[in-house]
């Protein structure tokens, strides 16, 4: 195919959701988990860096607040958000544990921990996957094209199958949005069954 210079970019994002609706699945079944362990007290953790830590931090918006209709909120913190513990881990500990100290002070077993990452190598984010499985948290991460090192440290990973950054970081967002679609949804049934059934848990809010 002959792509003009200004049309490569959509022509390369075409070609990569190809491959990535295999993915749709994965998305979908995050979505659900997440909705049934955070309605449980469970509680997310996620990082990323640079355009990842905005990826990430979208999908802590959509939890805390809302992705289309109204609903309670639940507990979804963006750990590169916090700016004075950042600085001030990677000024005391090095830059490399600045995911994996917050894991360790704010993560628990039965919580997850997302971790998006063009690369896959990101030495500070596989410090925080090692940290979270250490203390019982699932870690599931967003990269770029498999293998890598952080889809080998995590418990699953949706690896998008783009050789150019801007690509996969928008797929990232797809598979965000995916997941949150398929969280409300599953909250929706949670809360129909709750209807329907007496005494089954409904679904809370943050813990």
């Amino acid at each position: 195919m002959n792509r003009t210079h200004h049309g490569k970019h959509c022509d390369d994002l075409a070609d990569a959701l190809t491959a990535f609706r295999g993915s749709c699945p994965l998305a979908h079944r995050w979505g659900a988990e997440l909705a049934g362990r955070l309605g449980a007290g469970a509680r997310l953790l996620v990082a990323g860096n640079g355009g990842s830590a905005a990826q990430a931090q979208h999908l802590t918006a959509e939890l805390v607040g809302r992705y289309r209709d109204d609903r309670p909120p639940f507990s979804a913190l963006a750990l590169h958000a916090d700016t004075s513990s950042t600085t001030a881990i990677a000024n005391d500990y090095g830059v490399q544990e600045i995911f994996a100290r917050q894991v360790s002070a704010h993560g628990r077993a039965g919580d997850v921990l997302m971790l998006l990452s063009t690369s896959g190598a990101s030495a500070n984010l596989l410090s925080a996957a090692v940290g979270a499985r250490r203390i019982g948290m699932t870690v599931w991460a967003l990269t770029g094209p498999a293998p890598n090192p952080l889809e080998a440290a995590c418990d699953e990973a949706l690896c998008v199958n783009a050789p150019v950054s801007a690509t996969v970081q928008e797929l990232h967002l797809v598979a965000v949005h995916m997941m949150c679609e398929a969280f409300d949804q599953a909250c929706e049934e949670i809360r129909g069954e709750s209807d329907r059934e007496p005494g089954f848990p409904a679904v809370e809010g943050a813990r």
